[in-house]
């Protein structure tokens, strides 16, 4: 019986360490630098080819066009509550829109970086990736934490 409710105390101990651990971890965000300058050009250079003739060279939205604006505080709180996973997902399932999907993972990431540097978003060490579970622990808050 005490080698019952000692092993049952460590398996307690183990839960509560687990969920302790889990809940004391910062939540990434976009403001934590998800991309890199290098991979936002790419993304501008792919942009520009790719979705300018819709959203315009400066992503202000199409002339004419029902394209939205890919920057801004309209479009930074249209993805309020959203992750990376959900914008890279809706980008690559409806972009471009004579040919979704067309793209590399790879291209459409550096796109995504491109939007977020065009939001002034800034930059960090490590390129965006295309994993959808790791993009999906990336929030979208509209401003910075704190701000």
């Amino acid at each position: 019986m005490h080698r019952k409710v000692g092993w049952c105390a460590v398996v307690a101990w183990a839960i509560a360490t687990v969920h302790s651990a889990a809940g004391s971890q910062e939540v990434k965000t976009v403001w934590d630098g998800v991309f890199t300058e290098a991979q936002a050009a790419r993304g501008e250079a792919a942009y520009l080819e790719e979705c300018a003739s819709c959203h315009s060279r400066d992503l202000a939205g199409g002339d004419g066009s029902p394209a939205p604006p890919l920057a801004g505080d309209t479009f930074l709180e249209g993805l309020a509550e959203s992750s990376v996973a959900d914008l890279f997902e809706r980008t690559r399932t409806t972009m471009p829109l004579d040919s979704p999907g067309r793209l590399s993972r790879g291209k459409y990431a550096d796109v995504v970086a491109y939007i977020f540097k065009a939001n002034r978003i800034p930059a960090g060490a490590e390129e965006l990736g295309t994993d959808l579970v790791t993009l999906a622990q990336i929030g979208i808050p509209k401003r910075p934490p704190g701000k």
